[in-house]
């Protein structure tokens, strides 16, 4: 039937192709034009072209012409022609969509006109490749073709300065890879001065081996870890204070809300305790927060009421179900403050600062669009998950590669025999092979094989890009045996040496089948560019896992009882096609695990996306005061709200409020229960941010406003960070137990959904609280500074064991620690050991 509707009506593609190919007709009939312009007259078309765009001018309009131009440069700078199914690539681009372009068809040259068409807009344009060689190389060679038009070129790589960064990014046109577009988008979420940024905003970005990128990686977290600067010591130093001390003497305890502040005796105490002059002074933000949490862990917190201790760890009670809550923890360094309280081991707190999936970070582009050899296989995921259409573009020469039928045998030893005895006779022949394995444990066998057999050859298992490039452009020299796993050598084009055509071209020979047809594809298409001869044959044993997975046992039993022995292969596109319908349902399996795992990824992504706004409002305002007073506004109305929530105000506790108040936001003396008492909730609001208010114009009073304005940044940017950077680990652990609600009849997504909005709203009255206490009762000193609230790391982590070998390349950056007698980064003019290091 659907073979029925698109003989009648045509497929999407077709019709795509028709549409695109007017465009192309009419780039073409500019050449003959374009052809008699000189240089000067082909560079001027540049600025023509932008003013047009400044005048309204719409890029589909210019695209013709801006296309025909880039032709013509490149005719002349790089002495090559893109053909017409190029030019078809690069439209498909143009309108966001991804170009489906087999192996050697020029890609890289496509990317070239769609990349100047949009940098006319001066927005800038990324092209994303999948490793740093394949970035500088493009960048240099396409970079003749962009610098002769009159735009600039970036190279953004590992390891650069920020100053080098900016300048890449303010570039025309910037080459990179996935990491680096990703970690420098997290990094500048974490910036102290916006001058500090890198990054413009995300306007248009074209990726190079988009499948890999966007599908193989889709599910691997970027992440900036670093030490936090909190320790165990000082836990238990805080619980050893707290221990000394008298309930109503030294702290009041309120227990409806369960707050508890430390009264002026208590502050004077803890000044004792630790040694220092003032507890509200900037230095001991961390000290003051370690003891608020000490102090609720021992009055608000009730072992085997709100937590048991079971295997030497702490383990919260579900205050509704009474059930044990494995692997959560209370936030904010509570969970640490109990475990100094039980005397157990204190563990790390949260490392992980920032965060984004390759997903997530490539659909806040503006525009996305992507070239690859393969990816008509996954055409439901990028149009579902990235609004990207895949357009097949037919290649410039037919393809005469012979795909030969799977060769399956019982047995792996078998099958590695008959492929020796195969790859020797190619060899001995002078025909070029290229042996695909899916495992690097795989290809090192086949090595030793081949070793046995006399056979010299390169094996690749992506640890040097610059050496895999290398040896994939001489693997299709006569007599070259090549092992590669599938993915080495994407982006590098394998050109066949002298006399290797009349041999049968490239012979790719695949050790097994990888559980998506996509990477299969891949590997054939490394034979049989631009018309070139070529051969493919794949291997299989019934112990491969594919097979193992998908109905090998009927195959074996058939193999015995036509007493078939191991030497004897079935070659059969029956079987082919059983290995496809296989990889079909894997590859719909790992659809579905990416399209929860995205599920999950969102709340946290809407989450991020209203913190890193408030955090660039934060750094570009002049003055924060109004947004300061919001959130005392918001924190006193809470307080008021849950001290007087009887509907008997004789009920209300004002005691408790007034005790709040002194505690956090006003100084002794400063309000009393009977300037509240008889009021209504807005009234006794209206009273206490009044006062809030006196006090904050005192405060500004003793100070320049440079001065004012650079300490209410420095404590918003300090409690935000510090906040977020827990709330981060707490929806991890709450990402990692949610599914076992599902064996409580409860759906896992809707629960991680409900809770982490809970979580957040919780983060939020958390910071607005803590910054309106550290603004109202914190001291300034002259030589105020932003402080990071840890030190970053970069890594990748991967869910699969094949990323997670990819990523070990990776290097970990970390920021130089301050040694021990070190002056003070704080300014303080002490060491660091007996200042912020303590």
């Amino acid at each position: 039937m659907r073979a029925l509707i698109k003989k009648v009506f045509g497929d999407e593609n077709s019709r795509q192709l028709k549409q695109v190919q007017k465009v192309v007709d009419q780039i073409e009939s500019l050449e003959p034009e374009y052809e008699k312009l000189t240089n000067e007259q082909i560079q001027e078309k540049t600025e023509e072209f932008k003013g047009r765009i400044q005048d309204g001018e719409s890029l589909d309009h210019i695209l013709p012409e801006a296309y025909a131009i880039v032709r013509e440069a490149s005719k002349r700078v790089l002495e090559m022609r893109p053909f017409p199914v190029q030019l078809s690539g690069a439209i498909a681009l143009h309108e966001g969509n991804i170009a489906e372009m087999k192996t050697g068809e020029g890609k890289t040259l496509a990317s070239t006109m769609p990349a100047y068409l949009n940098a006319l807009t001066g927005k800038g344009v990324h092209i994303i490749t999948v490793n740093d060689y394949l970035a500088s190389r493009d960048a240099e060679e396409m970079g003749k073709l962009y610098n002769f038009l009159g735009l600039t070129v970036g190279l953004n790589l590992n390891g650069m300065s920020k100053e080098e960064k900016r300048e890449a990014y303010d570039a025309d046109i910037t080459y990179g890879t996935n990491n680096e577009f990703g970690f420098d988008y997290l990094r500048d979420n974490m910036v102290l001065y916006k001058e500090e940024m890198v990054q413009r905003p995300l306007p248009f970005a074209i990726i190079d081996e988009v499948d890999s990128i966007l599908i193989d990686e889709a599910r691997t977290p970027l992440i900036i870890s670093g030490s936090a600067q909190k320790s165990a010591t000082m836990y238990q130093q805080a619980d050893q204070y707290v221990r000394t001390l008298k309930q109503e003497e030294d702290y009041t305890y309120d227990e409806k809300t369960k707050g508890v502040q430390l009264t002026e005796e208590g502050i004077n105490k803890a000044e004792r305790f630790f040694n220092i002059e003032n507890l509200f002074d900037l230095n001991n933000v961390t000290l003051t927060h370690h003891i608020n949490q000490a102090l609720k862990a021992h009055t608000s917190m009730i072992r085997d009421q709100d937590y048991v201790v079971q295997d030497a760890e702490v383990v919260i009670v579900d205050q509704f179900t009474g059930r044990l809550m494995k692997g959560r923890s209370y936030s904010d360094g509570l969970h640490q403050a109990i475990e100094a309280k039980e005397g157990l081991q204190i563990r790390n707190e949260s490392q992980t600062l920032a965060t984004i999936t390759f997903q997530n970070f490539f659909r806040m582009y503006e525009k996305l669009s992507g070239m690859t050899g393969t990816a008509k296989t996954e055409e439901e995921e990028f149009r579902n998950i990235y609004n990207m259409n895949v357009v097949v573009i037919p290649t410039n020469k037919p393809i005469v590669r012979d795909d030969k039928a799977d060769m399956i045998y019982k047995s792996v030893d078998a099958k590695f025999k008959a492929l020796v005895e195969d790859i020797k006779e190619r060899y001995t022949r002078g025909q070029p092979v290229l042996v695909g394995t899916v495992a690097v444990e795989t290809s090192e066998l086949i090595s030793q094989y081949l070793k046995k057999a006399g056979v010299p050859h390169n094996v690749l298992n992506a640890k040097n890009h610059f050496r895999e490039a290398e040896i994939i452009e001489n693997a299709g020299e006569k007599g070259a045996v090549t092992i590669a796993t599938n993915m080495a050598g994407r982006g590098t084009d394998i050109k066949l040496g002298d006399g290797v055509k009349d041999l049968g071209g490239l012979a790719v020979i695949g050790t097994e089948r990888h559980e998506s047809r996509r990477i299969d594809n891949q590997l054939r298409g490394r034979s049989g560019r631009q018309g070139d001869p070529g051969v493919s044959q794949f291997y299989l044993s019934m112990d491969d896992e594919l097979m193992r997975r998908f109905g090998s046992d009927n195959m074996r039993s058939m193999m015995d009882r036509l007493g078939m022995d191991d030497s004897q292969p079935i070659e059969s596109k029956m079987v082919s096609r059983a290995v496809e319908s296989a990889q079909k349902r894997v590859e719909g399996n790992n659809f579905d695990a990416r399209k929860t795992l995205l599920a999950y990824d969102d709340v946290l992504r809407q989450q991020r996306e209203v913190i890193y706004k408030q955090r660039n409002e934060v750094l570009e305002s002049d003055n924060l005061r109004e947004i300061i007073e919001e959130m005392m506004k918001s924190t006193v109305e809470r307080q008021v709200q849950s001290h007087t929530n009887d509907e008997l105000d004789e009920n209300w506790d004002l005691d408790a409020l007034v005790d709040y108040l002194k505690g956090n936001l006003l100084d002794e003396g400063d309000i009393e229960v009977s300037e509240l008492k008889g009021k209504v909730q807005e009234e006794i609001v209206e009273v206490i941010l009044e006062k809030t208010k006196k006090k904050y114009d005192e405060k500004e009073e003793e100070l320049t406003d440079e001065q004012m304005r650079e300490f209410e940044k420095v404590i918003l940017l300090r409690t935000v960070d510090t906040k977020w950077m827990d709330h981060i680990d707490q929806m991890d652990q709450l990402r990692q137990g949610i599914h076992l609600r599902a064996y409580g009849q409860t759906d896992p997504l809707r629960e991680y959904q409900m809770e982490g909005f809970a979580m957040f709203e919780q983060m939020i009255a958390t910071i607005e609280e803590e910054v309106s206490k550290y603004v109202m009762k914190a001291q300034i000193r002259d030589n105020l500074q932003r402080q990071e609230v840890a030190k970053g790391a970069t890594a990748v982590s991967g869910d699969d064991q094949e990323n997670q070998k990819e990523k070990k390349r990776r290097p970990v950056r970390n920021n130089n620690a301050v040694g021990r007698n070190e002056p003070c980064p704080c300014g303080s003019g002490k060491k660091y050991k007996h200042c912020c290091g303590k």
